[in-house]
């Protein structure tokens, strides 16, 4: 579709839209004076006019016919949105730079925005002084610090990352630190169907009582360290305080998506070695539960039963009732017997405000299994190690800016690698998770990213083009988002104008990486025009390269973004 340069459009063009004429005139006179300020066709006219003009409310083919209008005649990806230097000042990587940018670049270094490529590059060359410093914004501690960052061995490809460094990033996401106290709320949400009623939340304080109290019920099984522990479950406060239980205690997390069929689920705790699976039954759901689950497992692992403690409140069943915080673990299935977690109520109330020490390992110790989707064939195991959530929160870190106030919310599941990705990039970094207890194609969903005021939203592109179709998020404010971020699918220029219109204007960043490194290798940031559906960066401590099919690089590297007219 064509349309007329800014210059060109009448108020009688915009009243075609849909707007009452008195509004359309209105909308034209400061339209007018933005151009006649900043001319008709400029980077800078398309901000004033999406952070002056364009209101969520208005009809979107107003939002269309000013960004394709102010836009005509240009070259391919234009900027959607343009960094201000005053605020990016304050981002995380700004504040970085502004304090050590001449350190890091020397005479070379301007300012965070026209030295981002030079830091880039120096993500890569200088991995030392690099990632010592990101580590330590993110006050990331050790119980044994590394050597050094990354030494090369023949033995690992492309280095060795943390030789010699022992930690526990559940220990990390759980501790109190320059970045938050014990009193700030770590975990926001809300129940599907519960859109009137108040959020639901969790101190870092409640948060660690619930954590330890698992991990005592954990060791009490008796499994060796190591062992690997399945979660099929959704991702809710439940799932989370499970995962991190599992880390803390020096576990295995296995992450099977619970949308997955009995046969799927079998697949994966067989490739895995898991010698326990955690499940959620409901009430009512007990006997099909069992004849489900006993699809799955055999007479060498078990089941870990938790049940809705809503439902059930603290009643006990036999003396076999293991209560806490906001569900149960009732008993242990094995093979076809039935076992209780704990003989009695006692042994829980003693574990539950006493502090479990944290099973400190090698930084090459498996923490996490993860699986492709297993469409073409088998699954394949996707192991993270100890090191890998520290790739995930330094991305969180650099290209989505998320810190202590922020709550980050990102439709997923702990199957996926966005889901373990959201636990260490909203906890690691100070800030809440927000995780609403149902589907998020929907107006409930709209409303608790609203009533959350949640500052930085994940989406997959299909998630966004069912919102617009649908148009459920009409009414609801999400002027609190502060970024968007986009992967998992080719995302559509027009559906992400749309997008960034519902938050005033915030960039989308697109990420895009895979599980076997817990995070992206291209990617967006504050310090950069953002265009949309676009990549803007190689990921920070990354290099790109495009290979031929005589696998020799067509270009030396790929560069950093830098938008021209």
């Amino acid at each position: 579709m064509s349309y007329k340069s800014l210059d060109a459009i009448s108020s009688a063009d915009i009243a075609a839209l849909g707007l009452p004429s008195e509004v359309a005139d209105q909308f034209h006179q400061s339209l007018s004076e933005i151009v006649r300020n900043y001319g008709p066709a400029t980077p800078e006219t398309w901000r004033q006019i999406s952070n002056q003009l364009l209101l969520p409310e208005l009809p979107f083919s107003l939002h269309q016919m000013m960004y394709y209008g102010c836009y005509r005649g240009f070259g391919p990806d234009p900027p959607a949105w343009i960094p201000d230097p005053e605020r990016e000042a304050s981002t995380n990587v700004g504040k970085l730079l502004e304090r050590r940018g001449k350190e890091f670049l020397g005479p070379r270094y301007k300012d965070p925005i026209s030295s981002f490529l030079e830091f880039q590059e120096f993500s890569v060359s200088n991995p030392e002084a690099y990632w010592r410093s990101i580590l330590d914004e993110m006050s990331v501690s050790f119980s044994v610090p590394p050597q050094c960052f990354l030494r090369e061995d023949s033995s690992h490809p492309g280095g060795q990352w943390l030789p010699g460094a022992h930690l526990n990033p559940a220990r990390n996401c759980l501790s109190s630190n320059g970045n938050r106290t014990l009193d700030d709320v770590m975990i926001v949400w809300r129940d599907e169907g519960e859109d009137t009623l108040p959020l639901k939340k969790m101190t870092l304080n409640e948060l660690r009582t619930e954590v330890w109290l698992v991990a005592y019920a954990l060791e009490s099984i008796g499994l060796d360290k190591g062992s690997a522990i399945a979660i099929d479950m959704p991702m809710d406060v439940n799932s989370v305080v499970i995962y991190l239980a599992i880390v803390l205690a020096g576990y295995v997390v296995v992450s099977i998506a619970d949308s997955f069929a009995p046969n799927e689920i079998a697949a994966r705790l067989r490739i895995s070695k898991a010698k326990a699976i955690f499940t959620q039954i409901t009430e009512g759901c007990w006997a099909g539960a069992e004849a489900t689950l006993g699809e799955v497992m055999d007479d060498h692992r078990m089941i870990i039963a938790s049940r809705l403690a809503r439902l059930y409140g603290d009643k006990t069943d036999g003396g076999t009732r293991f209560v806490f915080g906001s569900f149960l673990l009732d008993f242990i299935v094995r093979g076809d017997k039935s076992i209780p977690l704990y003989r009695s109520n006692a042994g829980a109330k003693i574990c539950r405000h006493v502090e479990f020490v944290a099973v400190e390992q090698p930084v090459d110790a498996f923490t996490n299994i993860l699986f492709s989707s297993g469409t073409t064939g088998e699954p394949k195991a996707i192991p993270w190690t100890l090191a890998t959530p520290l790739k995930a929160a330094a991305d969180g870190w650099c290209h989505m800016d998320i810190r202590k106030g922020d709550i980050v919310a990102w439709p997923t599941n702990l199957g996926w690698m966005m889901g373990p990705w959201l636990v260490y990039a909203s906890l690691l970094n100070g800030a809440s998770m927000a995780l609403y207890n149902g589907s998020p194609l929907g107006s409930g969903f709209a409303k608790f990213v609203q009533d959350a005021k949640i500052t930085m939203l994940g989406v997959i592109p299909s998630l966004v083009r069912t919102w617009k179709t649908a148009n459920c998020t009409d009414s609801y404010d999400w002027s609190a988002i502060r970024c968007f971020g986009s992967t998992g699918e080719a995302s559509n220029v027009n559906e992400y104008l749309w997008l960034m219109g519902r938050a005033q204007y915030k960039p989308i960043m697109e990420y895009c990486g895979g599980t076997e490194i817990g995070g992206g290798f291209v990617s967006g940031s504050f310090l950069q025009p953002q265009s949309l559906a676009t990549f803007s960066t190689p990921a920070m401590g990354c290099s790109l390269f495009l290979i031929g099919n005589d696998g020799i690089p067509l270009v030396s590297t790929i560069q950093p973004y830098i938008w021209k007219k």
